[in-house]
């Protein structure tokens, strides 16, 4: 044996640190090939097989097994889940806060908050009491009517007395109220307002139509009123919150630069360009309307004693004697007004659902509409 390899195996017996010893070993390996045969211990060999059995099993660019692919959405569930956690702990924190800016804000607009609590109840309970009213025909009310006339007049009076020093009926006719259009909710203000005093007044003028007897106007020729004044009322609604927001959105100039200036003209002509559209959209709807109202199409033709006795002379709808009886292109007789206040929400029979009008005769039973016309 070589002296090289004597001190090779001394290293190796002399019980020292095990990288020196495994460095010890391939350099014996390497010097004296022939002389020297040095194994591995037990230990050393599992620990040099693990990674190459590791890397024998999935091998460079191989793509990850289902238990991989499962465990993403797992994480992916995880993390939207502790996410979800750590807001509803945010808001738990938060609450207290939120709770007293919210009472500082109701402190702060109390009067707003009341008001359109108070509009939207007395529209709520107006509204409610003209349906009914109408359901009733020749029986309705009439000191109900009266009452419902004073007491949307008199809302209205109220209100605008109240706030006589803003100046809000001039928004009515197209007129600049004495508010501060720099201030978002003055103008919001405003404009809700005035849609609620515009669905008032065309309420009014129902609960008048109502009162006019049955022999100066039929209650078929009601239903018609009713349903053209509400398509006026609408498109006046339309109209009416133009001039309010035109000027607040015009208001951005009031930096005195080119740019504010400049900013506060397009946004105007953006807004005026939207209100065309939405007008031209709605024209063919009124169209209609106005020739309904003037043309007042026929849904059948009087009915002789024979076809009324055919049915037993008793309405369908009312189960009561026929009324102006109307046959219909089906051969089923109706009394008119029955048959009137079923087109307002039908297009067929009520028998055999055979289709007798090509559309539906909206708000001739008196209701009005329940949208709020902001912009």
């Amino acid at each position: 044996m070589h002296p090289d390899c004597a001190h090779l195996h001394s290293i190796q017996g002399s019980g020292g640190d095990s990288s020196c010893s495994s460095s010890a070993r391939l350099a014996a390996e390497g010097s004296c090939p022939g002389d020297v045969r040095i194994q591995l211990g037990p230990a050393e060999s599992r620990e040099s097989a693990a990674p190459r059995a590791g890397s024998q099993s999935r091998p460079h660019g191989e793509a990850a097994g289902p238990e991989d692919a499962a465990a993403e959405p797992e994480e992916q569930g995880g993390s939207s889940l502790s996410e979800l956690r750590c807001l509803l702990q945010w808001l738990h924190k938060s609450l207290p806060y939120l709770l007293i800016l919210s009472v500082k804000l109701l402190m702060q607009h109390m009067t707003g908050i009341s008001l359109g609590i108070g509009l939207l109840t007395t529209y709520a309970y107006a509204n409610k009491s003209i349906v009914n009213q109408v359901f009733l025909r020749e029986r309705c009310s009439k000191l109900q009517c009266t009452w419902l006339l004073l007491y949307l007049s008199g809302s209205s009076l109220l209100l605008y007395y109240t706030f006589h020093s803003q100046s809000l009926y001039h928004s009515l006719i197209f007129l600049s109220p004495t508010v501060d259009f720099m201030n978002f909710w003055e103008v919001l203000w405003t404009v809700g307002v005035t849609d609620f005093i515009l669905k008032f007044l065309f309420m009014g003028l129902k609960c008048f139509i109502l009162l006019v007897p049955s022999f100066i106007m039929s209650f078929k020729s009601k239903g018609y009123w009713y349903m053209l004044l509400e398509e006026l009322c609408q498109y006046y609604r339309m109209f009416v919150p133009i001039p309010v927001w035109f000027r607040y959105l015009m208001a951005h100039g009031e930096l005195d630069t080119a740019l504010g200036w400049t900013l506060g003209i397009l946004l105007g002509l953006l807004y005026l360009i939207l209100k065309l559209l939405s007008f031209f959209g709605q024209w063919k709807s009124f169209r209609q309307v106005l020739r309904i109202f003037f043309t007042r199409p026929h849904y059948g033709v009087p009915a002789s004693k024979r076809q009324c006795s055919e049915s037993d002379d008793i309405c369908s709808i009312c189960q009561a004697e026929f009324q102006k009886p109307i046959l219909l292109i089906c051969q089923h007789t109706f009394c008119e007004e029955c048959i009137s206040l079923w087109f307002n929400r039908e297009k067929t029979c009520p028998l055999c659902r055979t289709v007798i009008s090509d559309h539906v005769n909206k708000w001739k039973d008196g209701a009005t509409s329940m949208h709020l016309q902001i912009f």
